[in-house]
């Protein structure tokens, strides 16, 4: 029945879609994080520069005014290894330059304000499509997706929803260790790792009251697998499952093609998500747990927008690029005139080298790239790019 339900559910979408004009309107992007990220992020203003590797020449894109500095560089970065992208640049991030463009598409990193519920930008999307904020607030809140992927009976972790943390009543129950999250959490901001119940209560006075919060046993992964969909024409369309990269229990980046492929897994939940109202990109997390040589995969979350992988997924496809990875780099350059890929640089013939991603926030010290090839080529970039970031800047002499 299940089955029927959601074949039902997608051959609706499809008889919507077909109605709908098969011309592809060009998009306007306003991929500003500030509505989604908290001020502790050094240089979260820089980052809406992601997205340009990723738009073709017709579209428009708002950039901050402060990366007004590095576009010739990135331009004849991006011409040098034979990207298209738009050059239509407004310098503002304001979201009312999208009312502007009426026969764009809109295209932002998250439909709505995940930062307050009270704000004006949160009923400014509201008014734009009532459905997409509302179906993006409903998966945003981590306890919903439990409820969600329990009900449509995909495995996740053995966890706990509280409306606050004034419900918890029975602390001998809960799972240990385990996570403390916020029921709504930007950035991984207020999630702890508690190893017992001492841990856990000391955790929670910290907690505000009125806050709704979820305990969530600790998985011990093989892997976390990040699975990317979009929407196209109404329907959900599979589009990227990426490795996460850890160092440590950090997350430090993505890497592609991944050798598990769950995708009839999380169908049902990017269905549910399309049908009312879903639009973009959004992600979810899986774990992936290995028991005597059998595979278990555990959902954790829905990011129901634009991701860190999404960006390379993006240039990596328009590439054709069967294999790569991303990550960021801590660099001493403060401007990409200053940085010095020679030798590294992508390169169309061979299929490899260096890609820039989060190329605005060199400003800050910072840079996000994609390393494009084999495993071990990546390792080598990775090593070559690391050394070459790592050199002190030539100081230019005054004569």
């Amino acid at each position: 029945m299940q089955a029927l339900r959601w074949k039902t559910q997608r051959q609706k979408l499809y008889t919507q879609s077909v109605r709908e004009t098969s011309v592809k309107r060009p998009k306007i992007f306003n991929h500003d994080i500030m509505t989604c990220t908290h001020e502790t992020v050094t240089g979260n203003y820089l980052y809406c520069g992601r997205i340009l590797g990723s738009t073709e020449p017709v579209d428009i894109v708002q950039l901050h005014p402060h990366l007004r500095s590095e576009w010739t560089a990135i331009s004849a970065h991006y011409d040098r290894i034979g990207l298209t992208h738009s050059q239509n640049i407004i310098w503002a991030v304001s979201l009312n330059v999208l009312n502007e463009y009426p026969d764009y598409d809109p295209s932002v990193f998250y439909f709505g304000d995940s930062l307050s519920q009270d704000s004006p930008t949160r009923e400014w999307f509201r008014r734009l499509d009532p459905d997409w904020t509302e179906v993006v607030e409903y998966i945003n809140c981590k306890n919903n997706f439990i409820q969600l992927a329990e009900s449509l009976k995909i495995p996740t972790p053995a966890t706990h929803c509280f409306s606050s943390k004034t419900a918890i009543q029975n602390f001998a129950q809960l799972p240990y260790p385990c996570y403390l999250k916020p029921a709504i959490s930007v950035n991984g901001a207020g999630i702890c790792r508690c190893q017992d119940e001492a841990e856990l209560r000391l955790a929670l006075a910290s907690i505000a009251e009125e806050i709704p919060l979820q305990i969530q046993q600790e998985v011990r992964a093989k892997e976390f697998l990040n699975i990317q969909y979009r929407i196209v024409n109404r329907q959900a369309e599979r589009w990227a499952v990426t490795a996460q990269i850890l160092e440590g229990c950090a997350h430090i980046g993505n890497r592609y093609p991944s050798a598990d492929q769950p995708w009839e897994l999380l169908d049902p939940l990017a269905d549910w998500l399309a049908v009312r109202g879903m639009k973009g990109v959004f992600a979810f997390d899986l774990a992936v747990v290995e028991t005597d040589g059998a595979k278990q995969y555990l959902a954790i979350e829905c990011n129901p927008r634009f991701n860190g992988a999404s960006y390379p997924t993006g240039i990596a496809q328009k590439l054709s690029l069967s294999a790569w990875a991303n990550e960021s780099f801590k660099t001493q350059c403060r401007s990409l005139s200053k940085l010095d890929l020679s030798g590294l640089e992508y390169d169309p013939t061979s299929g490899t080298g260096v890609i820039l991603v989060n190329w605005g926030s060199i400003l800050v010290g910072k840079v996000g790239v994609l390393l494009a090839g084999s495993r071990d080529q990546q390792q080598s970039l990775r090593a070559s790019l690391k050394q070459r970031l790592a050199q002190p800047i030539p100081q230019v002499q005054m004569v």
